[in-house]
């Protein structure tokens, strides 16, 4: 066994030792609709506290620090995008992070920002 990526240890051949599921607590879907090139921000000083959160959470709200898009932040942490969304939906409900809607087609006129999300979309 290893230590991973985010603190999750792992099982050279089994692979992660808690499942996707157990990170969500068995949820496959968040409660708001979470596009996934949508940008994510962690609020300042923000610390996920109470029972139910992960070390993922923390992980979350690290890489955030900076507005980074939902499937870049997946392909970071090497988690599916479906448990990053329900995570960052914990984290929308305890006020740690903020999400930005999309950028609409008029807002990708920049090349740096079409670039940087055709990345985050490849390394999924």
């Amino acid at each position: 066994m290893r230590l991973g990526p985010g603190g999750t240890w792992y099982d050279h051949e089994a692979g992660p030792v808690v499942r996707p599921y157990a990170m969500t607590r068995g949820r496959t879907r968040p409660v708001q609709d979470l596009d996934v090139v949508a940008l994510i921000l962690s609020v300042q000083d923000a610390v996920p506290v109470g029972a139910g959160f992960e070390p993922e959470h923390t992980d979350i709200l690290q890489a955030a620090r900076r507005p980074i898009s939902i499937a870049e932040l997946a392909a970071h942490l090497d988690l599916p995008l479906g448990v990053v969304r329900v995570l960052i939906d914990d984290l929308v409900g305890a006020g740690c992070v903020v999400v930005r809607p999309a950028p609409t087609t008029a807002e990708l006129q920049n090349r740096r920002l079409l670039e940087a999300v055709i990345d985050g979309l490849r390394a999924i």
